[in-house]
């Protein structure tokens, strides 16, 4: 499989803890933006393509196929969409998007120096 695994060494860590590989999953290039589009709604390789501004083809086919492996992601009748445990991991990060709208607020207020 071409996609961190619980268990097996991944970037940055040799422990094989299952977070670990979660982390070295959704740092990569593009996957946390494919993620958060599609938590928005399903849509077609072209369609999440052009909400991801920027992103190759190449990139864009590989993430996928990532994210499908990871069981993140399924094809549906609308295109790609999350499949449980991928709407379960974007809930689980709504906090932190959350937590950053008061971060960038209290850095935004801060005094100029």
């Amino acid at each position: 499989m071409s996609f961190p695994q619980p268990g097996d060494p991944v970037r940055g860590s040799a422990s094989g803890k299952p977070v670990m590989a979660l982390l070295d999953l959704i740092g990569r290039r593009w996957t946390l933006r494919v993620l958060w589009e599609l938590h928005q709604a399903p849509a077609s390789f072209r369609e999440l393509q052009a909400r991801c501004e920027g992103v190759s083809p190449s990139v864009l086919n590989t993430r996928l196929g990532e994210l499908r492996e990871a069981q993140l992601l399924e094809n549906g009748e609308r295109g790609y969409q999350l499949s449980s445990l991928g709407l379960e991991l974007v809930q689980r990060c709504l906090p932190l998007a959350i937590w950053a709208e008061d971060w960038a607020a209290q850095l935004s207020a801060r005094p100029e120096k």
